[in-house]
C-alpha cells in the first residue's frame, strides 16, 4: 500500500539520484572540452562549464541543472500532493548535486538545482530572488556573490509571500547549504582572487 512514508522514501531516493547526475561534466565532454573540474574555479556548474566549453555549453548545463531540481519537486507535487514530500524531494535533489554519489560526493554549488525546486514551489519567490541575483552580480561582478545573495534572499521572499512553513524552512536549509558550498569563493573574495563573471 502506498503511504506518505513510502512516498517520502521514493522521492528522497529519486531526487538524490537525479541530482547526482553531473550535467556539467557530461555537457563539457559532449563539446569535447576539458573536464570543468580542471578549469577556472573547478566547479561543475554552468558558469565554469561556460569557461571550459563556451557559452552554449554553459546555458545547456544551466538548463539541465534546473531540471534536476524541478522534476523531482514537480513529480512529488502531482503524485504525492504533500508539501513535506515535495520539500524532501527538492532537498534531496539539491543534496545530490552538492554531494553526488557518482563523483565521490564532490559536486557543485547547488544554485541552479535549487532554482528548479523553487520554480515549482513558488515561481514568484524565485523571480524576486533572481532579481537579487542580477542586481548583486551587476554591482559586484561576481556570480558567486550573486548566488549567495539570492540564496539568502529566498527564504525571506518565501516569508514575504506567505508560503507554507515547510517551504520556508526548506529555503533556510538550502540557503545554508549554498553558503557552505561557497566557502572557497568567500576565501578567494577576501584574498582578491575570485574570478569575475567575464573571466575566460
Amino acid at each position: 500500500m502506498w503511504t506518505p512514508y513510502t512516498f517520502k522514501i521514493i522521492f528522497i531516493i529519486f531526487g538524490y539520484l537525479l541530482g547526482s547526475v553531473p550535467s556539467g561534466i557530461i555537457v563539457a565532454g559532449f563539446y569535447g572540452a576539458a573536464d570543468p573540474r580542471t578549469v577556472g574555479s573547478g566547479n561543475i556548474g554552468a558558469t565554469n562549464v561556460g569557461r571550459a566549453a563556451g557559452r552554449g555549453a554553459g546555458l545547456i548545463t544551466l538548463g539541465l541543472d534546473i531540471l534536476k531540481g524541478a522534476v523531482p519537486a514537480l513529480a512529488a507535487m502531482y503524485v504525492a500532493n504533500d508539501d513535506m514530500v515535495v520539500s524532501l524531494a527538492g532537498l534531496s535533489a539539491v543534496l545530490g548535486h552538492l554531494f553526488p554519489v557518482f563523483l565521490r560526493f564532490r559536486g557543485g554549488k547547488g544554485v541552479a538545482t535549487a532554482c528548479g525546486v523553487f520554480l515549482v514551489i513558488s515561481p514568484a519567490a524565485l523571480l524576486l530572488s533572481a532579481l537579487v541575483f542580477v542586481f548583486t552580480v551587476f554591482i559586484t561582478g561576481f556570480v558567486s556573490v550573486g548566488s549567495m545573495g539570492a540564496a539568502l534572499a529566498m527564504p525571506l521572499c518565501l516569508i514575504f509571500l506567505r508560503e507554507a512553513p515547510v517551504y520556508i524552512k526548506l529555503g533556510f536549509i538550502i540557503a545554508a547549504l549554498v553558503i557552505f558550498k561557497h566557502r572557497d569563493n568567500i576565501k578567494r573574495i577576501v584574498k582578491g582572487q575570485e574570478l569575475p563573471f567575464k573571466a575566460p
